[in-house]
């Protein structure tokens, strides 16, 4: 079911602007009634989520580091960066997410990256470009974090890089999936036990192949990825980049945990 209604979505998404468009959204509609993407309650539009379901996003909108992009309960003041980020500046230079890591938006996140639910991608990518506005109009370059062919093999499709090419699409920057390799299958960091394990399974697990290194030469590059926790994954893919070449690395996030683990080396 899900490639038709990724197709479906897609061709509503081509566009309304001409008379045979607005008729094949409308007979698009009929064949394909839309439904919330999470709970399939009927909306309005898609791709979408329903009123109860919108309610449960908890979308960064307010006051946050001016590094990482930890959201701050109170603001205080322009660029001002969390205890982490003063303690431990990381390898990239600045992080945004589009909302929180937490019981309302994990299902979903869950069903795009592990369930085939690629309906979701058009929707999260509009989020991404919404939070990540100023890094994409500063970067050159758009890099999803990669996977490691077998996981790839296993999995089918690496859900950044197809978070990557929707915002291309959007923000009309490039996008290349080839800039950073996985060069060894490490377990999944969600299995990890501590922010150090985390840390530890991703050292040197990535590599910029040196066909690639002109590509990101004095460039700013902005890593896709969806989802924040520790950050162990996106520092080690930033050192990376930087010691090939790149002038800065950006960080874009579907989401993110709010109260991230401490950066225990």
């Amino acid at each position: 079911m899900a490639p038709i209604i990724e197709t479906s979505t897609a061709l509503r998404l081509g566009g309304q602007g001409s008379p045979g468009k607005r008729v094949l959204h409308a007979a698009l509609d009929l064949l394909y009634p839309p439904l919330c993407l999470v709970c399939r309650t009927p909306v309005g539009a898609a791709p979408g989520l329903c009123a109860a379901c919108w309610q449960r996003i908890s979308f960064i909108d307010g006051p946050v580091c001016g590094c990482c992009g930890l959201p701050f309960e109170i603001d205080p003041g322009t660029d001002s960066r969390c205890a982490a980020c003063l303690a431990q500046p990381p390898a990239f230079d600045r992080a945004r997410s589009a909302m929180r890591y937490d019981d309302g938006s994990r299902d979903a996140i869950l069903a795009f990256k592990r369930a085939d639910r690629l309906e979701f991608a058009n929707l999260f990518a509009l989020w991404l470009k919404r939070a990540g506005q100023s890094l994409l109009d500063e970067a050159d370059l758009i890099v999803p974090v990669p996977l490691h062919p077998m996981r790839l093999w296993s999995r089918r499709y690496n859900q950044s890089a197809v978070l990557a090419q929707r915002l291309r699409r959007l923000a009309a920057k490039p996008v290349d999936p080839l800039v950073l390799v996985r060069t060894r299958a490490t377990p999944s960091q969600g299995k990890m036990p501590s922010a150090k394990a985390r840390r530890r399974n991703v050292q040197g697990a990535f590599k910029v192949p040196a066909r690639k290194r002109p590509a990101i030469a004095g460039r700013k590059i902005l890593i896709v990825d969806d989802v924040l926790t520790t950050g162990a994954t996106i520092e080690a893919c930033a050192r990376t980049l930087k010691r090939a070449g790149a002038a800065e690395v950006f960080v874009l996030t579907l989401a993110r945990v709010a109260r991230p683990l401490p950066r225990t080396i």
